[in-house]
């Protein structure tokens, strides 16, 4: 008798081995329609994923997957790749498949071609693909022997899964599903039919070298999405347009903030107008630094190799740093701030009286990141970080991880993001350090997560290679998530630098070292903010945060003594003074996204007053100047966008 235990605890008994399928019939005939695959537990406690065919020969438990779980929409979309690459065998004989993963709202798979795959080809392989999934195929699990399966595949003209195979050992099963005509390498598991694939799309095609290195061949990936219901699936290209109309390197290029050039790849060309909106976030975040014990500091931009190679930096980051030679010394231009930041520190000997000692730097940094990954603001090669390190005993260590929290909160706030999520990435495969010292500060940053009331998630292995981190990420206004700030615990990088403490028994200690950003990159946090205000600043951050734009000639003087006015009380105001229509000046200073046009002719003069206009084309009335300066005030001083009534 062999007994399952179910989600909400009760139990199923069967007399035999049984599928996954038959258990979901069992439980009732619409779950077994609407299964795709099983969640079943293991020897060690955790659960693992099976097709809805595996069998059940002894005591386990089991849930359902559905397309109404997390689980269920990845199996759609993974499975919606083989069928992706079934479509293209079937148009394309001559193609050779690679891989296709699933990834965040939907999947790719890469192929080799002769030609470029055109939008006209997309079509007809997005056809074909609900032509077969209508066919409603099964979706069959086969095991094979490794060189049977590399057999197989050379002989079908497919090198680059026979290579992929072949680079399995040879002790391990290989697994392969097969669908109609079509058979492809992958550990699985999948849908049990292409019937269950009903809502997709394909998006683009895009260039990938194989195994991600520019020597080998350039392949052509073909992106999709997936989903589970129709209304999901809009909802997404819905907000693919509105990202559209939002993307920060063309509102830079409307809003007139900056640009980029070929002769300066990864890198910005800052406008007077995104310079402002620059030095707002600069200097709120100094203010920051003052108000919360951080003394600011400027460490080098180039360094020693030789340090490099001590902080392990050379060992586990070199492909990422650009290097320079003079006088026959090499040196690393810094892709962080913490060497400078551990070099200051080492300046002088310091009692555990002092500690924390909290060191913060608008640090310059570089990083060679590969032509391909650039993308505007959000990934480039030069980066300016809110960078901070805290040197602390291990005692202070959970309250300084619970205080940079709810700094880090507050900060997020101001800027108008009020949704964090948490995360904690725990040790690579590639690190520094005893394990001992990683079990201490993953503990520490879990328990200072708790003390926070914050519900976090863990992402195995994605830590620093010198410690595990606080990963803070945002939610924007279209629903977008942004990775952004991070706390890392260091235990590694003092020791191996020779930082030290004296303590109260006057015995030389070595400090844990907090490594610490809230916005991380300044250029990358800048192009979210545009993106997630669609370049409709809220006045404290605006460039211009009025515009005064008078009705006729014969009322420019009023208009640039108000515009004098305003800045020597300290706001970006400037006059529009063009001989042009004033619905004119209007119309294209909306289309600047100012938060305030301030519109003067003859009855504002005589009233000392402007009649306002706020974004959006709302009419606020004349207002006494001084009544007008107060709500803008207002507006800088509580960070709120601009007020519409």
């Amino acid at each position: 008798m062999i007994q399952i235990t179910l989600p909400d605890g009760s139990k199923r008994e069967f007399e035999q081995a049984v599928s996954v399928a038959d258990v979901a019939h069992a439980i009732a005939p619409s779950l077994a329609k609407a299964a795709l695959a099983g969640k079943i537990g293991t020897t060690t406690g955790e659960t693992k994923l099976v097709d809805t065919s595996y069998i059940i020969d002894k005591d386990t438990s089991l849930a359902i997957v559905t397309a109404k779980d997390p689980e269920g929409l990845d199996l759609i979309r993974h499975s919606t790749a083989h069928l992706l690459a079934y479509a293209v065998k079937s148009l394309f004989p001559e193609a050779q498949v690679t891989i296709g993963p699933v990834i965040d709202n939907g999947f790719y798979y890469d192929f080799s071609y002769k030609r470029p795959f055109t939008p006209e080809d997309l079509e007809k392989i997005e056809k074909k693909m609900h032509e077969l999934a209508k066919k409603d195929e099964k979706v069959v699990r086969e095991e094979w022997l490794r060189d049977d399966a590399v057999a197989f595949f050379k002989e079908q003209g497919e090198n680059y899964k026979a290579e992929i195979i072949a680079s399995i050992p040879a002790n391990e099963t290989i697994s392969l599903y097969r669908e109609g005509d079509f058979i492809d390498l992958c550990r699985g598991p999948h849908v049990p039919s292409t019937g269950k694939l009903k809502v997709f799309k394909l998006m683009k095609v895009a260039g990938a070298y194989w195994r991600g290195d520019a020597k080998n061949e350039m392949l052509q990936r073909i992106y999709g999405t997936a989903w589970a219901t129709k209304e999901e699936q809009q909802a997404y290209l819905t907000m693919l347009e509105e990202a559209e109309r939002r993307d920060h390197r063309k509102l830079g290029r409307d809003l007139d903030l900056f640009h980029f050039q070929d002769e300066a790849p990864g890198l910005i060309f800052w406008h007077p107008k995104g310079w402002k909106i620059w030095q707002q976030v600069e200097q709120y975040m100094r203010q920051v630094y003052i108000d919360n014990g951080y003394q600011e500091v400027k460490a080098p931009q180039i360094l020693d190799l030789s340090l490099w190679k001590k902080t392990g930096h050379w060992d586990n980051y070199k492909e990422n740093m650009f290097t320079t030679e003079s006088e026959n010394r090499e040196y690393g231009l810094k892709p962080m701030n913490c060497p400078g930041h551990v070099q200051i520190y080492n300046a002088g000997l310091h009692s555990y009286r002092e500690l924390p000692i909290r060191y913060g730097e608008f640090g310059q940094c570089h990083r060679n990141e590969p032509s391909g990954s650039l993308h505007g603001m959000m990934r480039v090669r030069g980066f300016t970080q809110d960078d901070g390190h805290i040197f602390c005993t291990e005692d202070q260590l959970l309250t300084e991880c619970a205080n940079f929290t709810a700094l880090l909160q507050k900060v997020y706030k101001d800027f108008g993001f009020t949704e964090v999520l948490y995360k904690i990435a725990t040790r690579p495969e590639k690190r520094i350090g005893s394990d001992e010292i990683w079990d201490k500060a993953e503990k520490a940053l879990m328990e200072s997560l708790h003390q926070s009331h914050c519900e976090y998630e863990i992402s195995p292995g994605e830590g620093a290679f010198y410690g595990p981190k606080i990963e803070y990420t945002l939610k924007d206004a279209i629903g977008r998530h942004w990775q952004c700030g991070t706390i890392q615990v260091d235990f590694s990088m003092p020791v191996r630098l020779g930082a030290e403490y004296v303590d109260a028994d006057d015995q030389r200690k070595t400090p844990v070292m907090l490594h610490r950003a809230i916005l991380g990159s300044l250029e990358r946090f800048i192009g979210m903010l545009i993106e997630n205000h669609a370049g409709a600043m809220p006045p404290w951050l605006s460039p211009e945060q009025a515009v005064i734009c008078p009705i006729s000639e014969q009322f420019n003087d009023y208009a640039q003594a108000l515009c004098d006015q305003f800045k020597a009380r300290g706001f970006r105001v400037s006059a529009d003074l063009r001989n042009e229509k004033i619905t004119r000046k209007i119309r294209e200073n909306s289309l600047q996204k100012v938060p305030y046009i301030l519109v003067v002719g003859e009855k504002e003069r005589e009233a000392q007053g402007v009649a306002v206009r706020a974004r959006g084309n709302v009419d606020l009335g004349i207002m006494p100047v001084e009544e007008f300066m107060a709500r803008l005030a207002d507006d800088v001083k509580y960070r709120r966008d601009i007020q519409t009534a």
